[in-house]
C-alpha cells in the first residue's frame, strides 16, 4: 500500500514543452517553448486579447537563443537567450526580444530597457486552423530565416539575418594561410612533452618563433627542445632571448626559469 502511494502519477501535459532547433548559415538557433492547443476556444482577440503583451506560448517564458550576434531589420541583437513576447493586433503583432528570460509569464512591470530588438509583423490569415501553437524557422538561406508564429487561422513571421559571410571569410581565411604561431607553439610543446618526434617539434616550434618571435614562452619552449637534441649552443641562446623578453614583459616566473637553466647550462 505505502509503495502505492508513492508512485508517481502520469498524465499527460495540456501544453507540452519543445525544443526547435536550426541551423540558419553558420550559427545555430534553438527555441524552447510550451504549446498550448485551440481545444475549441477563440484564440485571438479572445483568450489573448488584442494589443497586450502575450507570453507567446504558455506556462514559462518561450525562449531564443542565437548562437551569433543577428540582426532584426537593422538593429543587432547580440549572441545570447531571450524571452520572445508579442503584442498581437488585428493586422500587425509587435515582436519583442527580451532580455529578462525568467518572468513565468509575462513580467509583473514591463521595462523598455529590457527589449534587446523590436519588430513588426504583418498578420496573414491562413484558410485552415492550426490546433496547436507552432514557432517555426523557414525560409532558410545561407544569410538568415524567419521566424515564423502560427496558431489558429493566424501567421506572423519575423525576419532575421545571422553572420554567414563573416564567419565563412574568417574561416576561410584561417585555413588558407595556414597554421598560426599558437598552432606550431601547441604541436612543439605536444611533441616535446610526450617524447615524440623531436625533429618534428624543432621544425614547428622554428616556425612559432619566426611568426612571434618576442614571446619569452615561445622562445623558453624553444631552448628546452634545443637542450633536449644535444644543442646546447641554440639552447643558451634561445633561453638568453627568452630571458630578456620576460625581463621586458615583467614575467618573473620566466626571468627564473631561463636564468636556472642558463645556469645549468653554464652559461651564467
Amino acid at each position: 500500500m505505502a509503495a502505492g502511494l508513492q508512485a508517481q502519477l502520469m498524465t499527460p501535459q495540456p501544453s507540452p514543452f519543445s525544443t526547435l532547433k536550426q541551423q540558419v548559415g553558420l550559427s545555430e538557433v534553438t527555441v524552447e517553448y510550451s504549446r498550448p492547443s485551440m481545444r475549441g476556444r477563440t484564440i485571438f482577440g479572445d483568450l489573448v486579447p488584442y494589443d497586450q503583451i502575450w507570453r507567446t506560448g504558455a506556462n514559462a517564458n518561450t525562449t531564443i537563443t542565437f548562437s551569433d550576434d543577428t540582426t532584426i531589420g537593422d538593429q543587432t541583437l547580440k549572441a545570447g537567450t531571450y524571452a520572445l513576447f508579442t503584442k498581437p493586433g488585428q493586422t500587425s503583432w509587435e515582436v519583442y526580444f527580451y532580455t529578462d528570460t525568467d518572468n513565468g509569464g509575462t513580467p509583473e512591470n514591463w521595462d523598455d530597457s529590457k527589449v534587446a530588438a523590436k519588430a513588426t509583423a504583418e498578420v496573414y490569415t491562413m484558410p485552415v486552423n492550426v490546433e496547436t501553437f507552432t514557432i517555426t524557422i523557414d525560409d532558410l538561406h545561407n544569410n538568415g530565416a524567419t521566424l515564423g508564429l502560427l496558431w489558429a487561422n493566424v501567421y506572423v513571421g519575423v525576419k532575421f539575418g545571422v553572420p554567414t559571410v563573416a564567419k565563412a571569410t574568417e574561416s576561410i581565411e584561417a585555413v588558407l594561410n595556414g597554421p598560426g604561431a599558437n598552432d606550431y607553439y601547441a604541436a612543439a610543446a605536444y611533441y616535446h612533452e610526450e617524447g615524440k618526434d623531436l625533429q618534428k617539434a624543432k621544425e614547428w616550434i622554428d616556425k612559432a618563433v619566426e611568426m612571434n618571435g618576442n614571446a619569452f614562452w615561445v622562445l623558453r619552449r624553444q631552448s628546452l627542445i634545443y637542450a633536449k637534441m644535444g644543442d646546447k649552443k641554440g639552447a643558451i641562446e634561445a633561453a638568453r632571448k627568452s630571458l630578456a623578453a620576460a625581463e621586458a614583459a615583467g614575467n618573473t616566473d620566466y626571468v627564473k626559469l631561463n636564468t636556472d637553466s642558463l645556469r645549468e647550462w653554464g652559461a651564467l
